[in-house]
């Protein structure tokens, strides 16, 4: 039976499953720390494949969704912030030299909306707009079936759009980005600032709460928790208002740990949509809703990749 192989590369984990030529539910799936002693990121990848290599060698190819930038018409991860020494990597290339099949490498937040798309809350529609909304803030566009990239691949940043010309630095370096007012990094450092300035919440100064923790305090009463979380939906709004008028989807997903948080994020989010949005036009017939794939999302994009590539039918 022919076989492909997605590889989801995170900051934490690396994880990969064996899929059949047709269907999403993995033969295998196997993960593993991205860091260990001794191993580089890449040669722990390798190893990960190998260890769920079909005894039959009948794979058709491998496709691996990587953070940071990414020419994936190259196969080069240009930078991945997160993975140590991945700058300038010719990924495709190496792990084709290792295991003679095609390799295609893609943005993770782009093979995302692929996976979403194809096998999660997009089917059914062909113009979506994705946000995975995290530590930081990643994008994907399909529009009129077809993933947008750009000229190098670099297409979907949406998280380093600028909101706030003045606003927050954002972790790029520059001000203001969607990134450093709406994702979880964006949420826990807005509180702590607010308690370190003086301001109740049931928070002490000097604690570093995480995204969640505060989403739980909101949920118990704190106001400062929520106004964190008002914050954080007002600027997503807005921002979703602006990539309407240039996208027009019919859908917007919001995948990510902090979408998790529910109302408190999105009903925010909502109001401050209606208000900045250009024209009621845009509002009409979409659909805002949640990603539906969890902790697959990253495999199965790279599975929707390779269906983009070697199985179209």
């Amino acid at each position: 039976m022919s076989c492909f192989i997605a590889v989801d590369i995170g900051g934490t984990h690396i994880r990969a499953a064996l899929y059949p030529q047709q269907g999403s539910t993995p033969l295998q799936q196997v993960r593993i720390p991205t860091v260990a002693s001794g191993q580089s990121p890449l040669e722990r990848m390798v190893q990960l494949i190998r260890q769920i290599w079909p005894q039959s060698n009948d794979v058709l190819s491998i496709a691996i969704a990587s953070p940071g930038f990414i020419d994936s018409s190259a196969g080069l991860v240009m930078s991945a912030p997160n993975i140590a020494g991945w700058n300038n990597l010719p990924v495709s290339e190496i792990v084709s030299k290792q295991f003679g099949v095609p390799v295609f490498l893609g943005n993770d937040a782009n093979l995302a909306v692929m996976g979403e798309y194809l096998f999660g809350s997009g089917r059914g529609h062909q113009d979506i707009l994705y946000l995975t909304i995290s530590t930081g803030i990643g994008g994907g566009i399909i529009s009129n079936g077809r993933l947008v990239e750009g000229g190098h691949g670099l297409a979907g940043e949406l998280g380093h759009v600028t909101i706030e010309p003045d606003g927050p630095i954002c972790a790029c370096g520059k001000k203001g980005h969607l990134e450093a007012l709406s994702s979880g990094t964006a949420i826990s450092r807005y509180l702590a600032q607010q308690v370190a300035a003086g301001r109740f919440s049931t928070f002490k100064p000097g604690s570093a709460p995480n995204a969640k923790a505060i989403a739980d305090a909101a949920r118990e009463g704190d106001s400062l928790s929520i106004e964190t979380y008002e914050r954080a939906g007002f600027y997503l709004g807005r921002a979703v208002a602006d990539f309407l008028a240039i996208f027009n989807p019919s859908l917007v997903i919001l995948g990510g740990g902090v979408a998790q948080s529910g109302d408190l994020l999105l009903a925010p989010m909502k109001r401050s949509l209606d208000q900045h949005v250009v024209a009621p036009e845009y509002l009409q017939g979409l659909t805002i809703t949640t990603a539906s794939l969890g902790d697959d999302t990253g495999l199965l994009g790279a599975l929707a990749l390779q269906y983009s590539k070697v199985n179209p039918a």
